[in-house]
């Protein structure tokens, strides 16, 4: 298994498109099958705002691109769907009632065929995303046309998501990289990759970009080496940039982050590649069909809130004096907002969250200080700013899940800025390693089961563990066959990341890098 992603040795001696190409491969399977599990996990439409965007991406997969909106904001899109899609409003009847199981919903009249009006808050969003997930539904229907759908987005995640991983353990010293990316794949990433939501592309596409960026960045005198790692950089820009309204903005950053720690001289070697200068020429072009499409559309007019009156200054203080609030979105609230995951799961992974930030923080280059400083001040302010300049036309929407492809990307950096800190070993170094990801598979496993529990049987003011073998509602496969087969799924990944950590039988010597050498590799 240890295969799977090569050890440090084994990246310098096999470097190149192969070895990368292999790594991302291999870690494929896992990501795809953790995504797959939670298509099955959480009931249709039950991840926020699944109705509308299932909506938008079966009217662009028949053909309508956008729809008829009232040009007001707030103000619905009307498109043309089947019946059976229409009505899907019914399926999230649990929606902000924790206690209200999944067996409330009635069932999807799949012979609904006769395509009538319905209204989606997505109805001007990029069509993009929508054309392949809504695939699905021209063949199939009723839910396993949406089971099928929410399928395809999580194998599409999961592509950009190994390709993230891959290009992690591909850098030149790989361990810090490869551990602060599986720091960063939180429940909610994989639970959002499971379902029929933009939001999990962004993030996908941002890590992969980033990490694709300094890897090629790291090799920007051989770039022979990275072609692969090249196109993966042009082919998640493009498609990051027709993602979501905000994802142009993403897309800056992770650019900027990889620039910041690397500087400009590997860039203007891109640009000098042939191959290197057609990817900065894709990405372009995905930068101006998305522009293009939001001049067109007018996307950002359908947001959903009510008008206020409060000061954009106030606005922009409050969101900041609820920074940690909306941080548990970066773990986990699930559901329509009505399932935040237990204070074990959130205390694990936020003590993961700090010593990352820390490390980056604490990294002797100043040129890395400076990029995880950038990034710090960019999650602090970027929901400040917007969720200001918004206020008094739509109040408050915001939510945690709309900046967790910049927290993905500020902890990749600071991944990315400890590369070159010493790799623990020894017996020490392994026994807290193995302690650590035992922790992360047991609230991986303790997440997927909370969530199950809220739809199996409902969060009860009493506890109701034993309950759920009675259970008011079943998922496909049943739920605890859902939870066995994820459970041997994060077992074999854990195996993996440690195997991939500490290679057997290797003997690693920390080396102090000379200044020459410290200078190239910046």
């Amino acid at each position: 298994m240890s295969t799977l992603i090569p050890a440090p040795s084994q990246s310098r001696a096999r470097s190149g498109a192969a070895a990368f190409l292999r790594r991302s491969l291999g870690v494929f399977p896992i990501v795809a099958a953790l995504s797959m599990l939670w298509v099955f996990a959480s009931p249709l439409m039950s991840v926020p705002d699944e109705p509308a965007h299932t909506i938008k991406a079966v009217s662009v997969a028949h053909g309508q691109l956008n729809g008829v909106s009232g040009g007001q904001q707030s103000d619905l899109t009307i498109v043309r769907v089947p019946g059976y899609i229409a009505n899907l409003g019914g399926q999230a009847c649990m929606a902000w009632r924790a206690t209200v199981t999944a067996d409330c919903a009635p069932p999807i009249q799949a012979s609904a065929q006769e395509l009538v009006d319905a209204g989606t808050s997505a109805g001007n969003y990029n069509p993009m995303y929508y054309a392949v997930v809504g695939l699905p539904s021209q063949f199939l229907s009723g839910a396993k046309a949406l089971y099928a759908m929410r399928g395809v987005s999580a194998l599409i995640c999961a592509v950009f998501l190994s390709f993230a991983i891959g290009a992690a353990a591909s850098l030149r010293r790989p361990f810090w990289p490869k551990s602060v990316t599986l720091v960063a794949v939180t429940p909610m990433v994989l639970y959002l990759s499971g379902s029929i939501n933009p939001n999990a592309l962004e993030i996908v596409t941002t890590a992969a970009l980033f990490m694709s960026a300094c890897l090629v960045f790291e090799n920007y005198r051989n770039l022979a080496n990275v072609r692969l790692a090249m196109v993966v950089v042009g082919v998640s820009g493009a498609v990051l940039a027709n993602t979501r309204a905000m994802s142009l903005l993403w897309l800056a950053c992770a650019v900027g982050a990889a620039v910041l720690l690397y500087g400009w001289k590997p860039l203007l070697a891109v640009f000098k590649n042939r191959l290197g200068l057609a990817m900065m020429a894709l990405i372009v072009l995905g930068c101006a069909l998305s522009l293009a499409w939001l001049v067109m559309a007018n996307s950002f007019q359908s947001l959903l809130g009510t008008p206020t009156d409060i000061p954009p200054a106030q606005a922009f203080a409050r969101m900041l004096d609820e920074t940690f609030k909306y941080s548990a979105g970066y773990v986990g609230v699930m559901g329509w907002l009505d399932t935040p995951l237990p204070g074990a799961i959130m205390a694990f992974w936020n003590f993961a969250f700090a010593a990352v930030i820390l490390g980056g923080l604490s990294v002797r280059r100043l040129r890395s200080r400076i990029t995880v400083w950038a990034g710090l001040a960019a999650v602090l302010l970027v929901p400040a700013v917007v969720q200001a300049q918004a206020v008094q036309e739509i109040g408050y929407i915001w939510q945690g899940r709309y900046l967790l492809a910049l927290f993905v990307l500020f902890l990749l950096a600071c991944g990315v800025a400890l590369r070159t800190a010493p790799a623990p070993q020894g017996a020490r170094a392994k026994a807290v390693a193995r302690w650590l990801i035992a922790g992360a598979v047991g609230v991986h496993i303790y997440a997927f089961l909370y969530v199950l529990r809220r739809y199996v049987v409902g969060l009860q003011e009493h506890t109701n563990w034993t309950e759920m073998f009675n259970p008011l509602w079943q998922p496909p496969f049943s739920w605890q066959g859902l939870s066995l087969a994820y459970l041997a799924v994060l077992t074999i990944a854990a195996v993996v990341a440690y195997k991939s950590l500490f290679p057997a039988g290797l003997k690693h010597t920390p080396k102090r890098n000379s200044p020459k050498e410290d200078m190239l590799s910046v």
